[in-house]
């Protein structure tokens, strides 16, 4: 034992260990409160560093996901006004400041989409406004076999459009439609996905479905094979569009196009559902009314002999290609019996077509509603 905790008789003195440990304490908390102490400045100062560090920015890497659109003609303010707007960043002062650390920056910042952060550090923000992987761009997927109004009505849902603007637009002379296309836009809006420039511009988008048709028909040698079968490129492209309406399944096609040449070639009207459907504009029912079969359209073909006058939908590249290369048969008939597989029947003659005919009609029985 310690001499500092006993007395002369060699007893421990209860006085003396009290006093030190009275002493020890005391040093423990004074170190303690220092110690303490210098934690609370330290959490201060980075509190004071943090806030003023984020008095015009944020930090860190953000948080929720969102999708800005920036207009055309932007400028760096414009820019960071919107993104401010947006919740992307805290202050456009700031974002302008980061734009001008980027060397080239102002002149490289796009419109468009971009998918983002809320939160984000105005550097980084402009980091990934510059990187492509952030772009999104607006894009629209028109399908096969839709008429022009169809279209129009897709496009209306999808890029705001009215019919009025794409009119108008179509009327353009500056759609480089080819020149045997008769003026005319219809079978000429290519199907296909495609990237819209912002803002969405009617003629622009009606421009790249165009150009997408004449790089198909030119990789397809459409003018030549159609001078090849005896028709003109535009006639073909009519065969096409009514192809792509009356072709359940993609075996179908080659079929239909050999019906429909067969057909003209007996001089017989093609009495295609699918033209009377064009002539009415409704193509929300399967079959026809008497109505609609005693309209006085050129599209009537039950009236009229012949191809119509023009396409009566917008076909894809397996359509125009049937059209060039149709299977050689005696078919003058067919029709689809199952609208659920699209299993599809044909026929050379008459009787044989009104057997057919009954089997879709059983079908049509057995599901009561969908023939409509």
């Amino acid at each position: 034992m310690s001499p500092t905790f006993v007395d002369n008789d060699g007893q421990l003195n209860w006085r003396k260990i009290g006093y030190h440990a009275r002493s020890g304490f005391a040093v423990v908390l004074a170190l303690a409160v220092l110690i303490g102490g210098g934690w609370f400045v330290v959490n201060k100062v980075e509190e004071a560093w943090v806030a003023w560090r984020t008095q015009d920015d944020y930090i860190g890497e953000g948080k929720d996901e969102v999708v800005v659109v920036i207009p055309a003609g932007a400028g760096v303010t414009t820019i960071g006004d919107i993104l401010t707007e947006y919740g992307v960043i805290k202050s456009t002062r700031t974002f302008r400041n980061a734009v001008a650390q980027v060397p080239g920056a102002d002149k490289k910042l796009q419109a468009g989409r971009y998918r983002l952060r809320t939160e984000l550090p105005a550097a980084t923000a402009v980091e990934m406004m510059l990187d492509p992987a952030y772009k999104e761009p607006l894009r629209i997927t028109v399908r096969e076999g839709l008429a022009k109004t169809q279209i129009w009505t897709f496009m209306q849902e999808q890029l705001g459009f009215t019919p009025e603007a794409l009119d108008e637009a179509s009327a353009s002379s500056d759609l480089a439609l080819p020149g045997w296309a008769n003026d005319n836009i219809e079978g000429f809006l290519f199907p296909d996905t495609y990237d819209v420039a912002e803002p969405p511009v009617p003629l622009a988008v009606l421009q790249q479905q165009v150009d997408q048709f004449n790089k198909v028909a030119g990789s397809l040698n459409l003018e030549s094979r159609a001078a090849e079968l005896g028709f003109t490129p535009y006639q073909v492209l009519i065969v096409a569009s009514i192809i792509e309406k009356e072709a359940a399944r993609d075996e179908d096609r080659p079929k239909i196009a050999g019906v429909i040449y067969n057909r003209l070639e007996a001089d017989k009207e093609l009495q295609f559902d699918s033209t009377v459907h064009y002539a009415v504009n409704d193509f929300s029912r399967v079959t026809l009314t008497d109505e609609d079969l005693a309209t006085e359209s050129p599209y009537n073909t039950y009236k009229h002999k012949g191809l119509p006058p023009g396409p009566i939908s917008n076909p894809g590249r397996a359509a125009i290609e049937a059209a060039l290369n149709p299977e050689n048969h005696e078919y003058l008939y067919f029709v689809a019996v199952n609208l659920d597989t699209g299993e599809t029947l044909y026929a050379t003659d008459e009787a044989g077509h009104a057997a057919n005919v009954q089997v879709w009609q059983a079908w049509c029985a057995a599901n009561p509603g969908r023939c409509n």
